[in-house]
């Protein structure tokens, strides 16, 4: 495993340029799971070696069901990452958390579909514990100096995630208010059940475009989408900058990276030769 890059970092919508990252560079990775999402984009931000990865690809072509999230985090594991942050849009499911906020969720609910959300099978057996699905020390970081920089922040509630890519309908949307979900995507619960797998320290930021279609009047509208998008990636920049450096020097009291160790039930005599190859960046 090459020691390339400390942190990844996952844009997803509108966030494909990152101009605070120096010494820029790309790179293509092979991964046994196929080609990533795009070219990951190498860099430092204030020192601290990074990998950009741009979720639906630069030109944004892949679907939310069409990301290669397998081979995504095998690519970003071969750099050296051992944390990531996750950017991502969301709708909103309550009027507290309003467009142009950003949510650090500490719970998710997987509503997809079909997506492969595991490294295992194939003759290995592995149960993650997925009771804290995210990094609380990154999370902290990030929603502390966010809140100091003048971004309207919130930490903790629950991301839930539909298959899309339809939004949602008003009944799916009262549904999930009724349920007390927090916001609502279509990316992150398979990518962070995928980051527990793989050993990363892992934590989500919700960038909140709109309150789905549950607020009369303020149902999802494209053009105001793209507008708020476009400070929220403002915004989401000026604290990758800010909390970066931090995230690099801080712990992890809840050894994320550990988990997989002690999740294969199977015997390692027992595992074929070529599925062990392919997970031994994680399982080593």
């Amino acid at each position: 495993m090459k020691n390339i890059a400390e942190i990844g970092i996952i844009g997803g919508s509108g966030l494909y340029d990152m101009e605070q990252l120096s010494k820029k560079r790309e790179v293509k990775v092979k991964t046994p799971f196929g080609s990533p999402s795009d070219a990951i984009m190498l860099g430092e931000i204030k020192g601290v070696k990074c990998a950009f990865l741009p979720r639906h690809g630069k030109r944004h072509t892949l679907l939310p069901s069409e990301i290669p999230q397998k081979a995504n985090m095998w690519a970003l594991k071969s750099l050296g990452a051992k944390k990531i942050i996750s950017v991502s849009a969301v709708g909103s499911l309550k009027k507290s958390l309003a467009p142009t906020h950003f949510v650090f969720p500490d719970q998710f609910v997987d509503e997809t579909k079909g997506r492969t959300s595991t490294f295992f099978g194939g003759g290995i057996v592995g149960h993650v514990p997925m009771a804290k699905p995210f990094c609380e020390e990154i999370s902290k970081i990030m929603f502390g100096v966010a809140r100091k920089i003048g971004i309207k922040s919130h930490f903790g509630g629950i991301y839930v995630c539909m298959e899309g890519p339809q939004f949602s309908t008003k009944a799916e949307s009262k549904y999930h208010r009724q349920m007390g979900y927090s916001v609502i995507g279509m990316t992150m619960a398979t990518e962070a059940k995928l980051a527990r797998e793989a050993g990363f320290c892992y934590s989500p930021v919700s960038l909140v475009t709109d309150y789905d279609c549950w607020l009369e009047g303020e149902e999802v509208d494209q053009e105001k989408v793209t507008q708020t998008l476009r400070k929220n990636v403002e915004n989401i920049k000026k604290l990758l900058l800010k909390t970066v450096p931090l995230i690099a020097g801080a712990g992890c009291s809840s050894n994320c990276a550990d988990f997989i160790k002690s999740s294969v039930l199977t015997a390692k005599s027992a595992i074929k030769k070529n599925m062990y190859n392919k997970l031994k960046i994680f399982l080593e």
